[in-house]
């Protein structure tokens, strides 16, 4: 007898052959009262990552779906996160890149029983660390709250994306049933899907640190569409719009939190261009002088000095490694 899994964990990859098993294993792992299923969308790697979801799909035939593409979809502008969004027949959905990992084996158990109580609730979140690509080593923790919280929309939105950990996130299918045009329309997903679960009901932080995501990833999101000046001026453009839409959804409910958050990709924009003075006048200026003196200063140095700037976040970044 086939019973429907309360869960749907779902994990899209692509060049991840490195990361996967981590992943999965953590997958694996988890103790729960209640069945899963594991949908795996790989998005025509052209690393081993096929041949690391086989082995696990040939080991694990009843619980692991993958996807395989032979045509990278993401380059087409599709938007890769629904093809396991579409198919999952879980309650919940449970996100996890990847190149990411969770480290308790009782995350989802947690997260599951949280929500069941509190059928308000659209999306759990949890404490994770930061930690380096190959050696996992922990560069920071993402902790925005010291204790449980339930987050205002204005937090949700101002908090940007560094405010939540993507793999720490289990949503309500049921409550995100229908994806904003402002969330398909997007450059980004985590960010919108926080936003949109914040608006079909509460986005609840639970204080415990669950879940590992890397950085400085070869060949990751970040490496591809933030590596040079042009792909970041557009990026911020990209976000720029998607505020606009939001505002426009909500019927301007949250327009304070919103004009905010675009002024500070405005503002990121304008520092990418080189245009010193406009960050330090107008609604920018609020922006710069809440920077700290450490900040500003480097922000001189790029301005006086822009390749010695460029050379020492390099040899930073090397000695990270």
């Amino acid at each position: 007898m086939t019973t429907t899994p309360l869960v749907s964990i779902v994990c899209t990859s692509y060049n991840h052959g490195d990361y996967l098993a981590d992943a999965i294993d953590s997958f694996l792992m988890q103790e729960t009262t209640f069945d899963v299923e594991i949908l795996i969308y790989d998005d025509a790697s052209t690393d081993h990552s096929p041949h690391v979801i086989k082995q696990y799909e040939n080991k694990y035939p009843s619980l692991i779906n993958p996807i395989y593409q032979t045509h990278n979809q993401y380059s087409k502008g599709v938007r890769v996160e629904l093809f396991n969004h579409n198919r999952a027949k879980g309650k919940y959905i449970a996100v996890c890149e990847g190149d990411d990992y969770w480290t308790d084996p009782y995350k989802l158990q947690k997260q599951v029983d949280y929500m069941e109580a509190h059928p308000s609730c659209s999306m759990t979140v949890h404490a994770a660390d930061r930690v380096l690509s190959d050696k996992k080593k922990v560069l920071s923790t993402v902790r925005p709250a010291h204790g449980n919280a339930v987050f205002s929309m204005e937090r949700v939105i101002e908090g940007d994306g560094d405010l939540i950990a993507t793999n720490s996130m289990v949503y309500s299918k049921e409550k995100i049933a229908v994806l904003a045009p402002f969330y398909l329309n997007a450059v980004v997903g985590d960010y919108p899907l926080v936003i949109l679960a914040a608006l079909h009901g509460t986005v609840d932080y639970l204080d415990d640190n669950m879940s590992s995501y890397r950085v400085g990833v070869k060949g990751s999101w970040t490496e591809r569409e933030l590596a040079t000046s042009t792909k970041r001026i557009n990026h911020y453009h990209h976000m720029e719009e998607m505020f606009d839409e939001i505002n426009e959804y909500t019927h301007f409910m949250y327009n304070d939190a919103l004009t905010k958050a675009k002024n500070r990709y405005q503002f990121l924009r304008l520092l990418d261009q080189g245009k010193f003075k406009e960050i330090k006048q107008g609604d920018h200026r609020k922006i710069y002088l809440e920077l700290s003196m450490k900040k500003r200063i480097v922000l001189e140095m790029k301005r006086y000095f822009p390749t010695i700037t460029n050379t020492l976040r390099k040899v930073k970044w090397k000695m990270i490694r």
